[in-house]
């Protein structure tokens, strides 16, 4: 059964073609769940403008479906809470520069 540290495994691949870091990191990711071969992740966006919110959405879907047993898979676009440069990890503030 597909668990919810190899969903956070393959996300780790999905990057902003913007920014060199993964959308893990960045803190995009505010949930993921796993129930019987479903995943569904609730992601933001660095701003609500972003116009890869989509493309990044669709990567990361595809990238969870080619995980053995996984039989659906969604990725939701939620706004609440709004993201800030506080939920990166501090290896992507270093790899930002912004220590």
């Amino acid at each position: 059964m597909v668990t919810k540290e190899q969903v956070y495994e393959v996300l780790q691949t999905c990057y902003d073609p913007e920014i060199p870091v993964n959308i893990v990191e960045l803190g995009l990711i505010y949930d993921v769940a796993v129930n019987e071969g479903k995943v569904a992740v609730k992601m933001t966006l660095t701003t609500p403008g972003c116009g890869m919110g989509t493309m990044i959405a669709s990567q990361a879907q595809k990238r969870i479906l080619n995980l053995p047993e996984v039989k659906e898979a969604s990725v939701d676009l939620v706004w609440e809470p709004p993201w800030d440069p506080s939920m990166m990890s501090a290896e992507a503030r270093g790899k930002l520069g912004m220590g």
